[in-house]
């Protein structure tokens, strides 16, 4: 089984997981007080990005990690690496990972 070992990676996950936790709660709050289904809505988008933007940090960040025990890149390769990695979680966090639904049964 294989963890997340970077200190720094493992305490900024954990830091975005509890702001999402927040907004749920905030979530759960405008339920509770009668809030417009819009604005509920808007804040569940709001939750879901936070989401995947955790997602994508915690994947990257064992990416990375792995990369770094398998390869045991030199300094030029490490810093070419690093930029690899940026760039490719710069592409997945534009890619569209929510299929659209079909409303036709």
């Amino acid at each position: 089984m294989t963890v997340l070992t970077n200190e720094a990676s493992r305490m900024e996950v954990l830091n975005r997981l509890r702001r999402a936790e927040g907004q749920i709660r905030g979530v759960q709050r405008m339920i509770e007080e009668g809030e417009s289904c819009l604005k509920i809505g808007q804040q569940f988008s709001a939750v879901r990005k936070a989401l995947d933007s955790t997602y994508l940090r915690m994947t990257m960040c064992f990416m990375e990690q792995e990369l770094s025990n398998w390869v045991q890149p030199d300094e030029t390769q490490k810093a070419g690496m690093e930029t690899m990695l940026k760039d490719m979680e710069s592409l997945l966090s534009r890619a569209d990972i929510y299929t659209k639904i079909d409303s036709n049964p």
